[in-house]
């Protein structure tokens, strides 16, 4: 089976929309996978298409030039102060663009607020066609497989999903046995990265690490064909940042990289290869 690769924006965050797409299409992936949704954090740059219109048309002409797909969007960000509502304009443009699934995670301890918050995201997404992807992050409020499936299971929603990001994973302590339990059906894509061996020795280096120097697939210490094993067959979307990797090469020869890392291993390692 054809594996199929999408280069995620926040390995070469540095390019807006249509700039990314060129460059995905260049290092040969099959999709990209955009940040259209503008969060505000600091040095954050602003890449939302529904308020720029010449960047969403320029992206649009982008993908049509490419043939490349458009696989996901995010963040959907579960947060206080954050209502739903305001994403509507990021899924209205992921669905003009082709877009199948939005990426979300959880930043706030009030559970009953984040459940309802959640369930309204799914509804809202529903409406235009994509899916919602619960994604737990080790610096987030959901951290661990067991909390995204709790959530998952409360939502009831049927366009809800499991993102499932490999450095996460292996941060979060989480099993293979229990990620074998997970419907296989939540499952429509997830993250592929490396990660070194090591524990970071605060939050603040953990930040850094899944932000600024994550490694090439195949490089580090997670067990990735453990992984993509236990998992069903699905688009692998790289989301690989390495700032000073990135500078020494140039963005689009890292890209290539990332991607060439990744078909060589899961070539070599997983039962449904390439």
């Amino acid at each position: 089976m054809n594996k199929q690769f999408s280069l995620a924006h926040l390995t070469a965050l540095d390019y807006a929309p249509p700039e990314l797409t060129y460059l995905a299409a260049r290092a040969g992936y099959d999709f990209v996978s955009l940040r259209p949704i503008y969060m505000g954090l600091p040095g954050e740059k602003n890449y939302e298409l529904a308020a720029n219109k010449k960047m969403l048309r320029d992206t649009k002409t982008a993908l049509k030039e490419t043939g490349l797909g458009l696989l996901d969007i995010e963040l959907a960000r579960i947060d206080k102060g954050i209502d739903p509502k305001n994403f509507e304009p990021a899924f209205e443009v992921a669905a003009e663009l082709g877009g199948r699934h939005v990426l979300s995670s959880v930043w706030t301890d009030d559970s009953d607020y984040a459940l309802n918050n959640f369930v309204k995201v799914c509804e809202l997404a529903d409406t235009y066609g994509l899916t919602v992807e619960l994604e737990f992050v080790p610096i987030a409020s959901i951290t661990t497989l067991a909390g995204a499936v709790d959530m998952l299971e409360k939502a009831k929603q049927p366009n809800s999903g499991l993102m499932i990001d490999a450095h996460h994973f292996y941060r979060s302590g989480d099993t293979l046995e229990a990620l074998s339990r997970v419907p296989k059906e939540w499952f429509r894509y997830m993250h592929l990265c490396d990660a070194p061996g090591h524990e970071p020795a605060s939050e603040e280096e953990m930040t850094r690490i899944l932000r600024e120097e994550r490694l090439y697939v195949g490089e580090g210490s997670i067990d990735l064909a453990g992984m993509i094993n236990v998992l069903p067959d699905m688009p692998y979307s790289l989301e690989i940042p390495h700032t000073k990797r990135a500078q020494e090469l140039g963005h689009e020869e890292f890209a290539r990289r990332c991607l060439e890392s990744a078909k060589s291993f899961v070539k070599q390692h997983a039962a449904h290869s390439i």
